[in-house]
């Protein structure tokens, strides 16, 4: 028999290993708008061409993507998606969103944007997961280019933006942290130099951790890097291509921050959309790129893994419940976190259906104060873990078809 002081060391391992395992956050994208929620359908659905007062077929709306939401096209401002997105996050393990970002402007959708990010991020903490920023600079250009501001004025936007994430977000408590620093992700840098963002740090109480893209971050002095699908020249990238790149990536850590990076797959929609010729593609393989990019972050030494993406729809890179691909990608993520952290994970991967079903009564019982209410019961149960008492209430209402 153990000593007690052999079962406390051997708790206490345990402990140690269970924080070890590199988190895994979803890269989110909180730029969708419906027509019952906004009165329009957004860009991000149409992208100029689609319609989505079209039924495509089986009551699916015509919109930019191969695969729509299993909830259907929604609104990134609609409470219950984003009840429904953080208790899917929840159930499955995942421990956070990583939230493309466009600053602070009213300026084309970036305020839209900028509204969207901050009431999600209330959802997500009072989920109790975390979150993170990834900060589009290439807004600062275009910000120029639409006459919003002189170019002499970059700089001075570019401080009020930080200073604003510094203010409101980097001191929160759920705000991710890497090597004790608040992590900024930047998608690029595609407009400041090395100069620029060295003096956009002076003077911030919360000096950033700042990643940014592989190829992009030597020349701008950042931090370190993130990974992310490695698609260009509209080429077919096979699995040795991507896993060859993936490798040189995490070559690069320790000695430098490396974020590392799941993905599903890629088969972007630009084309058909007749914006531009597509960026390429990676092939799902029924799941195993998933599963394989999964394996390759965990035996990286990297202090996270980043999902892309939780839904951007207009690149395939969707891991959220679609309508053809269904639950299979949150059930890779699910089995590949319960493997190597169960107490991360609820229930069973059948009950990833439950927020969903949340969602289907929510709306058909809108209005209803009696069944609402008891239908917030059952969603802070799941968020809490109790999942059977919550199945027991969501089976109690009828769902039409």
């Amino acid at each position: 028999m153990l000593s007690m002081g052999s079962m406390l060391l051997a708790f206490l391992l345990s402990q140690i290993s269970v924080q070890a395992e590199q988190p895994v956050f979803v890269h989110y994208m909180p730029w969708y708008a419906s027509k019952p929620v906004s009165g329009q359908w957004g860009w991000h659905w149409t992208m100029g061409h689609f319609n989505p007062d079209k039924l495509a077929g089986k009551g699916i709306r015509e919109a930019a993507t191969h695969d729509p939401p299993v909830i259907g096209l929604y609104d990134s401002n609609d409470p219950d998606v984003l009840e429904c997105q953080v208790l899917l996050m929840k159930l499955a393990g995942i421990e956070g969103v990583i939230i493309d970002w466009y600053g602070i402007t009213d300026f084309r959708d970036y305020g839209l944007v900028h509204r969207n990010t901050q009431h999600l991020v209330k959802f997500v903490k009072r989920a109790g997961l975390k979150f993170a920023i990834c900060y589009e600079d290439q807004t600062l250009k275009h910000l120029v280019e639409g006459k919003q501001i002189p170019a002499s004025q970059v700089m001075a936007q570019g401080k009020s933006v930080m200073g604003w994430l510094d203010k409101h977000w980097f001191g929160d408590d759920a705000y991710l942290q890497v090597d004790g620093k608040p992590l900024l992700l930047v998608f690029g840098p595609q407009y400041l130099n090395q100069s620029q963002w060295k003096a956009l740090r002076t003077g911030l109480k919360h000096s950033p951790l700042i990643c940014g893209l592989p190829h992009l971050v030597q020349p701008a002095g950042l931090d370190g890097l993130f990974a992310w699908p490695p698609v260009s020249g509209g080429k077919t990238i096979t699995p040795e291509m991507w896993r060859k790149r993936l490798t040189e990536y995490y070559a690069r850590a320790p000695q430098e921050t490396v974020i590392s990076v799941a993905f599903p797959g890629f088969r972007d929609i630009y084309q058909q959309a007749g914006l531009h010729a597509s960026y390429g593609s990676i092939d799902a393989r029924d799941g195993r790129t998933l599963q394989e990019t999964l394996q390759l972050a965990a035996e990286s030494k990297t202090p996270l893994i980043q999902v892309a993406t939780w839904n951007d729809y207009g690149e395939g890179t969707v891991v959220e419940p679609q309508a053809q691909g269904g639950y299979r990608n949150l059930e890779i993520i699910r089995s590949f976190i319960a493997a190597r952290s169960p107490r991360k994970v609820s229930g069973t991967a059948r009950d990833l259906r439950l927020p969903v079903l949340w969602y289907r009564l929510k709306k058909q019982y809108a209005g209803e104060q009696t069944v609402t209410a008891k239908l917030d019961e059952a969603a802070a149960l799941l968020l809490a873990g109790d999942i059977e008492p919550a199945r027991r209430i969501l089976e109690e209402f009828p769902l039409d078809e």
